[in-house]
């Protein structure tokens, strides 16, 4: 297929319009009329990405961060984005990035998310103008559970190896909100809801402070995002035929946990 074909079909689940005014998703590297045969889909897009990507003859990245966030001053080797640039158009692979565009979308990360905790009864935490999406979302799950019981669910269905959040008072945990990557800009929207835990990948030191009574949870940003890419996987494959699609093996998690 022509990179401008996989973009279509890519947009089609993650429009830009649903993106955030501050992002930057969409075509990173490429030329529209390439031709693309074999994708690689990831999280984050790095040199040691880009590595893969060539040992795999793969011609195409989707990563669901964008590679480029502020404008390349030049393009030469001082950052690992400009190095990523030059090694990508030297071997002649295509680069997008599907960010807050797939965050906002039905179906997308967030819904990922709360598919895999079982909730029910979805709807945005702070709904979008237009209607179309939003940011984050609250559910409920089947069943109330006790709070250190969703806890050690959580880390199991995420592989955490740890799992920070405030504290554990026995309440019964029902109504879940939940937002993958830095949510703690919808922590007021997840009081709102009425929700009795609202689980993240990151919140700020203060927020702990000012949750009036909300249970938060922080899985890690990476960690809460993971599923994106069989999201991203699953819909090019059934999407794109003739084109085969790959899954990076490489953890590209920069927090280190002891």
């Amino acid at each position: 297929m022509k990179l401008k074909e996989i973009i279509a079909a890519l947009e089609r689940l993650a429009p830009l319009r649903l993106q955030d005014e501050w992002d930057n998703s969409g075509l990173q590297v490429g030329f529209p009329e390439a031709e693309v045969s074999r994708v690689m889909v990831c999280l984050d897009i790095t040199e040691a990405i880009v590595d893969e990507v060539i040992a795999n003859e793969c011609n195409m990245i989707v990563s669901h961060h964008p590679l480029l966030f502020k404008a390349l001053r030049q393009v030469s080797d001082a950052t690992y984005q400009q190095r990523c640039v030059v090694r990508a158009l030297a071997a002649g692979i295509s680069i997008y990035s599907a960010h807050t565009s797939l965050d906002n979308a039905p179906g997308g990360v967030n819904h990922k998310i709360a598919e895999k905790l079982a909730l029910q009864n979805l709807c945005w935490l702070s709904p979008l103008d237009s209607g179309e999406g939003g940011s984050g979302l609250v559910g409920e799950l089947p069943r109330p559970e006790k709070d250190a019981d969703f806890m050690a669910r959580v880390k199991h269905v995420f592989g955490v190896q740890c799992l920070q959040h405030s504290d554990l008072d026995g309440r019964e945990i029902r109504r879940v909100a939940l937002c993958g990557g830095a949510g703690a800009f919808l922590l007021r929207d997840a009081v709102r809801s009425g929700a009795d835990c609202f689980l993240s990948g990151e919140f700020h030191y203060h927020d702990y402070f000012e949750n009036d009574g909300v249970l938060l949870a922080e899985l890690g940003h990476y960690q809460s995002e993971q599923f994106t890419q069989d999201i991203l996987q699953e819909y090019l494959t059934l999407n794109c035929p003739g084109v085969e699609v790959l899954k990076t093996t490489i953890n590209t998690n920069p927090v280190c946990y002891d």
